[in-house]
């Protein structure tokens, strides 16, 4: 999809609304977790430095409409000037005359925050008469939040339809990263999806087996299509009215020829804690009293042969239950082993979704690999082939 980025802008004197995400994990009210305002610091600081007036909104929690307290974005902007090391003003409202002053003070080159979109019910309603008080806020219009992307919002999708929009360079580097993924990878392309629940991710796996040569299954998910087959799992979580559904899963799979890759040995244990006495068993012997939590050594082998014949990964979710040890040793296998190759100039690695960054990161390789998107909901529904109305308004 063809899109505007900001160097097609020339921002010097204008008033530019940047849609962030600043939805961060706070704890006791310290922000625990800062990937995502480091990630949308260098869109700041380059609209910064060419003179425009960078005025920054975004949501932040479930207000629901209304003014609560404990969710203003307030201690956003003091995180924001010290990842910046430059002043950020603030405005007690997103829209009306308390934004218009703020922003009518500003010189060029001034950042300004926003007080939480969600503060007004018109916000998530994406009613038309907020997108028109946001977009008179600004002359031009730059997304930096593809992680908002999926939801058609008054401060996402209504006001880019009102005003010039571009993409910012964290949005334009999340888009460029998935374009390189599915829709004009290098081939072979391999796909690791993990998870719980083969029912959370049906349009994925239909999606994924459309356009992947090789599909890996892991974690419990992978559970539910080995019982779909006979095997004995055991105590394992798995999902016994989702057999037919795994069948006609691989059915299609084959049908389009894709491979899928099933776990062909397991890490059991009998009881789901850190360092629990386990073993290694075929994938089809999971003892009746036992769990499996990984997957073993055999499919990890199997794994690391079929990446060394692929151009182009894409990975969510983790294979076992990667929080304790030791069942975290596959992901970590599998990761360094993507990592390797990412660094050699043999594989684009694209990782995203749920529980992947974490154990990315745990595994040490959340740098190494070619993009790691912490855009959760809309890095899924994008990896579901599903239509992002966030992106789709900026569309040119």
């Amino acid at each position: 999809m063809p899109f505007r980025t900001l160097d097609d802008l020339n921002a010097q004197g204008l008033r530019v609304l940047l849609r962030a995400d600043l939805n961060l994990p706070v704890r006791d009210g310290r922000i625990t977790d800062m990937t995502r305002i480091e990630r949308l610091a260098p869109t700041i600081r380059e609209l910064s430095q060419k003179g425009a007036r960078v005025v920054v909104c975004s949501h932040f929690d479930r207000p629901k409409g209304v003014r609560v307290p404990e969710m203003s974005l307030k201690p956003m902007a003091v995180a924001l000037a010290e990842t910046l090391g430059h002043a950020v003003g603030f405005a007690d409202d997103c829209i009306g005359p308390e934004a218009e002053a703020a922003i009518a003070a500003m010189a060029d080159g001034d950042v300004l925050l926003l007080e939480n979109t969600r503060f007004h019910k018109g916000e998530e309603k994406n009613d038309p008469a907020m997108s028109a008080a946001l977009a008179r806020l600004a002359d031009a219009f730059v997304n930096d939040a593809f992680s908002a992307a999926h939801r058609a919002h008054a401060s996402t999708e209504g006001v880019a339809r009102l005003l010039p929009s571009y993409a910012g360079r964290l949005m334009q580097a999340e888009l460029e990263a998935l374009d390189r993924a599915l829709l004009n990878p290098a081939r072979p392309v391999m796909a690791i999806v993990g998870g719980a629940k083969v029912s959370t991710k049906l349009d994925l796996l239909g999606n994924l087996s459309s356009k992947v040569d090789v599909l890996v299954i892991g974690g419990a998910m992978a559970n539910t299509f080995l019982a779909a087959q006979g095997m004995n799992l055991g105590k394992s979580l798995q999902e016994a009215d989702m057999h037919d559904t795994a069948r006609q899963i691989m059915a299609g799979a084959a049908a389009r020829g894709c491979t899928i890759l099933l776990p062909m040995d397991l890490v059991a244990a009998a009881e789901f804690k850190a360092h629990a006495e386990n073993r290694v068993v075929p994938a089809d012997g999971t003892p009746a009293d036992m769990m499996a939590l990984d997957v073993g050594p055999a499919t990890v082998a199997a794994v690391k042969a079929r990446l060394t014949e692929c151009r182009t990964l894409v990975w969510n979710g983790p294979f076992g239950a990667f929080e304790i040890a030791p069942f975290d040793a596959a992901t970590v296998a599998v990761a360094q082993e993507v990592a390797r190759l990412t660094e050699a100039g043999k594989l684009a690695s694209i990782g995203g979704g749920g529980d992947t960054v974490s154990a990315l990161k745990h595994a040490g390789v959340a740098e190494r690999m070619t993009y790691v998107s912490a855009a959760g909901g809309a890095f899924l529904e994008w990896l579901e082939g599903k239509e992002l109305p966030g992106v789709a308004a900026l569309a040119v």
